[in-house]
């Protein structure tokens, strides 16, 4: 562990993140660059006495959880991150299970598509993240426990038609296949595990495309869903790689001139009615992972 060497690297970090930022007030009496340490070990969940014998210099060797509070506090990027653990005397390990933290400028991506629905979805088939206009087509997806936002768990434990779409059929067998996949990028993560255990357990037509082994098949470019509200809506569907988190990008989006293009149009004025008029207390914040 090279303290002194880790202790100058957190405070550049912390120096350059403006309270703005991380949803701070920055306060008329400011007078540190940046964040205060207090705040940082706010945001990293840690005393903030700990935090301050870290940039001092004179901390013990921090746990992998420290690490991974002061990356998403710092807003590390995968680079840093990396370079923070080797200061540590903790070299970062393999991840043993698919990523669930979302880059802030794939997050800011998901806010500046007001006219597509986008979802950014993990490699065991979660939705961590969502624009306003995607819980307005598919569902409301902050209203759910991490258990249901799986669309893998969807597609072939529940009985209705998920969302309507038209290629129900299509989806299930192409995600059978990747999570195949995923399973074989992960094996020590017990939550893909037991998702496939549980999948195995209760679903025959899952079981059955599992012991086919496939592994690979060609994406849907094109699909319906059917609104309860405004009814069918045909979509383009692009789905974008994020290589370095093994994550998918997937954009919706509608023939310009459309009647699906104006049906998306009505959509998003209804999902936005119904947050404001029927919300419960919580503000909503198209994007944020849950």
């Amino acid at each position: 562990m090279d303290r002194q060497e880790l202790a100058g690297f957190l405070r550049s970090r912390r120096e350059r993140i403006a309270p703005a930022d991380v949803g701070l007030a920055a306060g008329r009496r400011r007078r540190t660059p940046g964040l205060r340490r207090e705040e940082v070990a706010q945001l990293a969940f840690m005393s903030t006495e700990y935090y301050t014998r870290l940039e001092q210099g004179r901390a013990p060797r921090p746990s992998r959880e420290v690490l991974a509070g002061l990356a998403r506090a710092l807003r590390l990027t995968d680079a840093e991150r990396d370079h923070l653990h080797h200061l540590a005397g903790e070299p970062p390990a393999p991840p043993t299970g698919p990523s669930r933290e979302v880059r802030p400028s794939i997050l800011d991506l998901l806010a500046r598509l007001p006219q597509a629905a986008a979802t950014v979805i993990s490699a065991a088939f979660e939705v961590i993240a969502w624009n306003d206009l995607a819980a307005a087509l598919m569902e409301d997806f902050s209203a759910l426990p991490r258990h249901d936002r799986n669309l893998v768990r969807k597609a072939f434990l529940d009985d209705r038609n998920v969302y309507g779409v038209s290629d129900a059929e299509t989806f299930g067998r192409r995600s059978a296949m990747q999570l195949r996949a995923a399973a074989a990028r992960y094996p020590d993560d017990p939550e893909l595990t037991a998702l496939v255990r549980e999948l195995l357990d209760g679903s025959a037509a899952f079981r059955e495309l599992w012991e086919s082994h496939d592994v690979s098949d060609q994406p849907t470019m094109v699909k319906t869903f059917r609104h309860p509200l405004v009814g069918p809506i045909t979509v383009n569907c692009d789905v974008l790689d994020i290589a370095d988190r093994d994550q998918r990008l997937v954009i919706y989006t509608a023939a310009p001139g459309s009647p699906s293009e104006e049906a998306l149009r009505l959509l998003s004025v209804i999902g936005t009615q119904r947050m404001s008029v029927e919300g419960d207390g919580v503000e909503e914040h198209p994007g944020v992972v849950r």
